[in-house]
């Protein structure tokens, strides 16, 4: 006659049911409606801070509110894979950013300069990240972050190398950092430093971490400087496929040589690194698209608001796998290689813009 002391009345044990059902037939529907409430509170933050990138607020959110309040149990599918997916489908859509008419436009000279200051940038960040005891991946996640695209190709590789969600964020952390304290110093510096007008963004552009970043930057230089900056910066995008499919490559090979000698590793083949991801392929596809011109200004500035949501709502499911209490235990280390690995690009790209000038 009477439900139990702790049952929920009639009416909302069936609501309760009915979400039961709700997420058995779609599992990731709990977790992304979470995700999508955070990514449109992060939006309100940029409108409300124009400073901050909404990819930013979205880690920033997400880490706070995990770190506040227990996330509920059916909230898991949606935020682990449903993030997962959105993450690569939105480096896909990065792609539609570039052309490779803008890597025609640096020149031969230009592109070789761009490369090295990658190559350099990379190898010298993981260097360091040895040096200083930074665990391998979170020090491969620093070095691919500030050599590349900053949050967007930390993620790209965390895919592929499987990195902890912790070490993803972190990384993120570090190169957002970085890249907004770029936007105060390098325009106070690219006087001093005699660069002006296409070369200060040509500086910016091989420095600066995120695009948005690059953008914000190189504004203090002038429309030229801006141009400037954003060829380079996007043609430093456009070296994120070749760099992830070589890690994934020397990763298969390292695993390669450890399952042959000895069968009872438990390492299965099915589990190395893809040479190169479907996402990868997809970023390159979008160039490829981009590059034909079959698609008017006004459709590419649709992708990329769809490219910025996307990226948004995956970015607060890496907020979400923060925890506090395990970012303790990777210690200060990794905020000096951040900062020394900032320093390092920065004059990596300064002696390259001066080599071309």
């Amino acid at each position: 006659m009477f439900d139990p002391p702790d049952a929920p009345p009639p009416s909302r044990r069936g609501a309760g049911r009915s979400a039961v059902r709700t997420a058995r037939r779609w599992p990731l529907a709990p977790g992304l409606a979470l995700l999508g409430v955070l990514a449109a509170g992060a939006w309100m933050v940029s409108w409300l801070l124009p400073g901050v990138s909404p990819l930013v607020a979205g880690v920033a959110l997400g880490a706070i509110v995990v770190n506040v309040a227990p996330i509920p149990r059916q909230c898991g599918p949606g935020i682990d894979d449903g993030s997962r997916r959105l993450l690569r489908f939105g480096i896909v859509l990065l792609g539609f950013r570039l052309s490779l008419g803008d890597l025609a436009g640096l020149g031969p000279r230009g592109l070789v300069v761009v490369a090295v200051v990658v190559a350099v940038t990379f190898v010298g960040t993981r260097w360091l990240a040895r040096g200083l005891g930074v665990p391998d991946d979170l020090g491969l996640l620093v070095a691919t972050g500030y050599s590349i695209c900053g949050a967007s190709a930390i993620a790209a590789m965390s895919g592929v190398v499987g990195a902890d969600e912790e070490e993803t964020a972190y990384a993120i952390t570090l190169v957002t950092l970085c890249g907004t304290l770029s936007i105060f110093v390098l325009p106070a510096l690219g006087g001093p430093l005699g660069l002006h007008g296409e070369a200060f963004g040509s500086w910016v552009g091989a420095s600066v971490h995120d695009v948005g970043q690059v953008v914000a930057t190189a504004s203090h230089g002038g429309i030229d400087a801006l141009a400037a900056a954003t060829v380079v910066k996007l043609t430093r995008v456009a070296l994120l496929a070749p760099m992830v499919a070589g890690v994934a490559i020397a990763r298969r090979r390292a695993t390669g040589r450890q399952v042959d000698p000895s069968a009872d590793l438990g390492i299965d083949r099915a589990d190395q690194p893809s040479i190169l991801p479907l996402f990868v392929v997809g970023f390159l596809v979008a160039v490829a698209v981009r590059s034909t011109g079959v698609l008017s200004d006004g459709a590419l500035d649709r992708v990329g608001v769809v490219e910025k949501v996307v990226l948004t709502v995956a970015m607060v499911g890496l907020g979400i796998g923060v925890r506090i209490g395990r970012l303790r235990q990777i210690g200060g280390r990794p905020l000096v290689l951040g900062l020394a690995a900032w320093v390092l690009v920065a004059g990596m790209a300064y002696v390259a813009t001066v080599v071309v000038q």
